[in-house]
């Protein structure tokens, strides 16, 4: 490690990233987002084992398998492109038990989650 690298424990959230992003709007057309739903949205929604609620965003749990976490990755790539205002966060056990997926971003990220991916509640 050399001397311009931090030694320091990190605290909860400061190893998470961060998004400058402030349009909160899908970009996909009304016909690809209602494809999006009927497909990938509607097979993650079956998957979810639990979910939070977070002060910017939810939280949701599935099953730890590696074709969850494929299906998961997959996910977050396609929604990068349509919706970059949102911030992924995944927390794998290496136990292959569970996989949190958190949903985050600016204020209206939660009404945007609601009523654009229909995941909550």
């Amino acid at each position: 490690m050399d001397n311009k690298e931090e030694k320091s424990a990190c605290s909860s959230g400061c190893c998470k990233a961060s998004n400058q992003s402030s349009e909160l709007a899908c970009k996909l057309t009304t016909p690809e987002l209602q494809q999006r739903k009927e497909t990938v949205l509607a097979s993650l929604k079956q998957q979810i084992t639990e979910k939070k609620e977070l002060t910017n965003g939810y939280a949701f749990k599935f099953p730890g398998t590696d074709k969850m976490l494929d299906e998961l990755l997959e996910f977050i790539k396609t929604e990068r492109e349509c919706c970059s205002f949102f911030v992924f966060n995944l927390s794998i056990s290496g136990d292959k038990k569970e996989v949190w997926l958190e949903l985050t971003g600016a204020d209206g990220t939660k009404d945007i989650i609601v009523s654009e991916l229909g995941l909550w509640p």
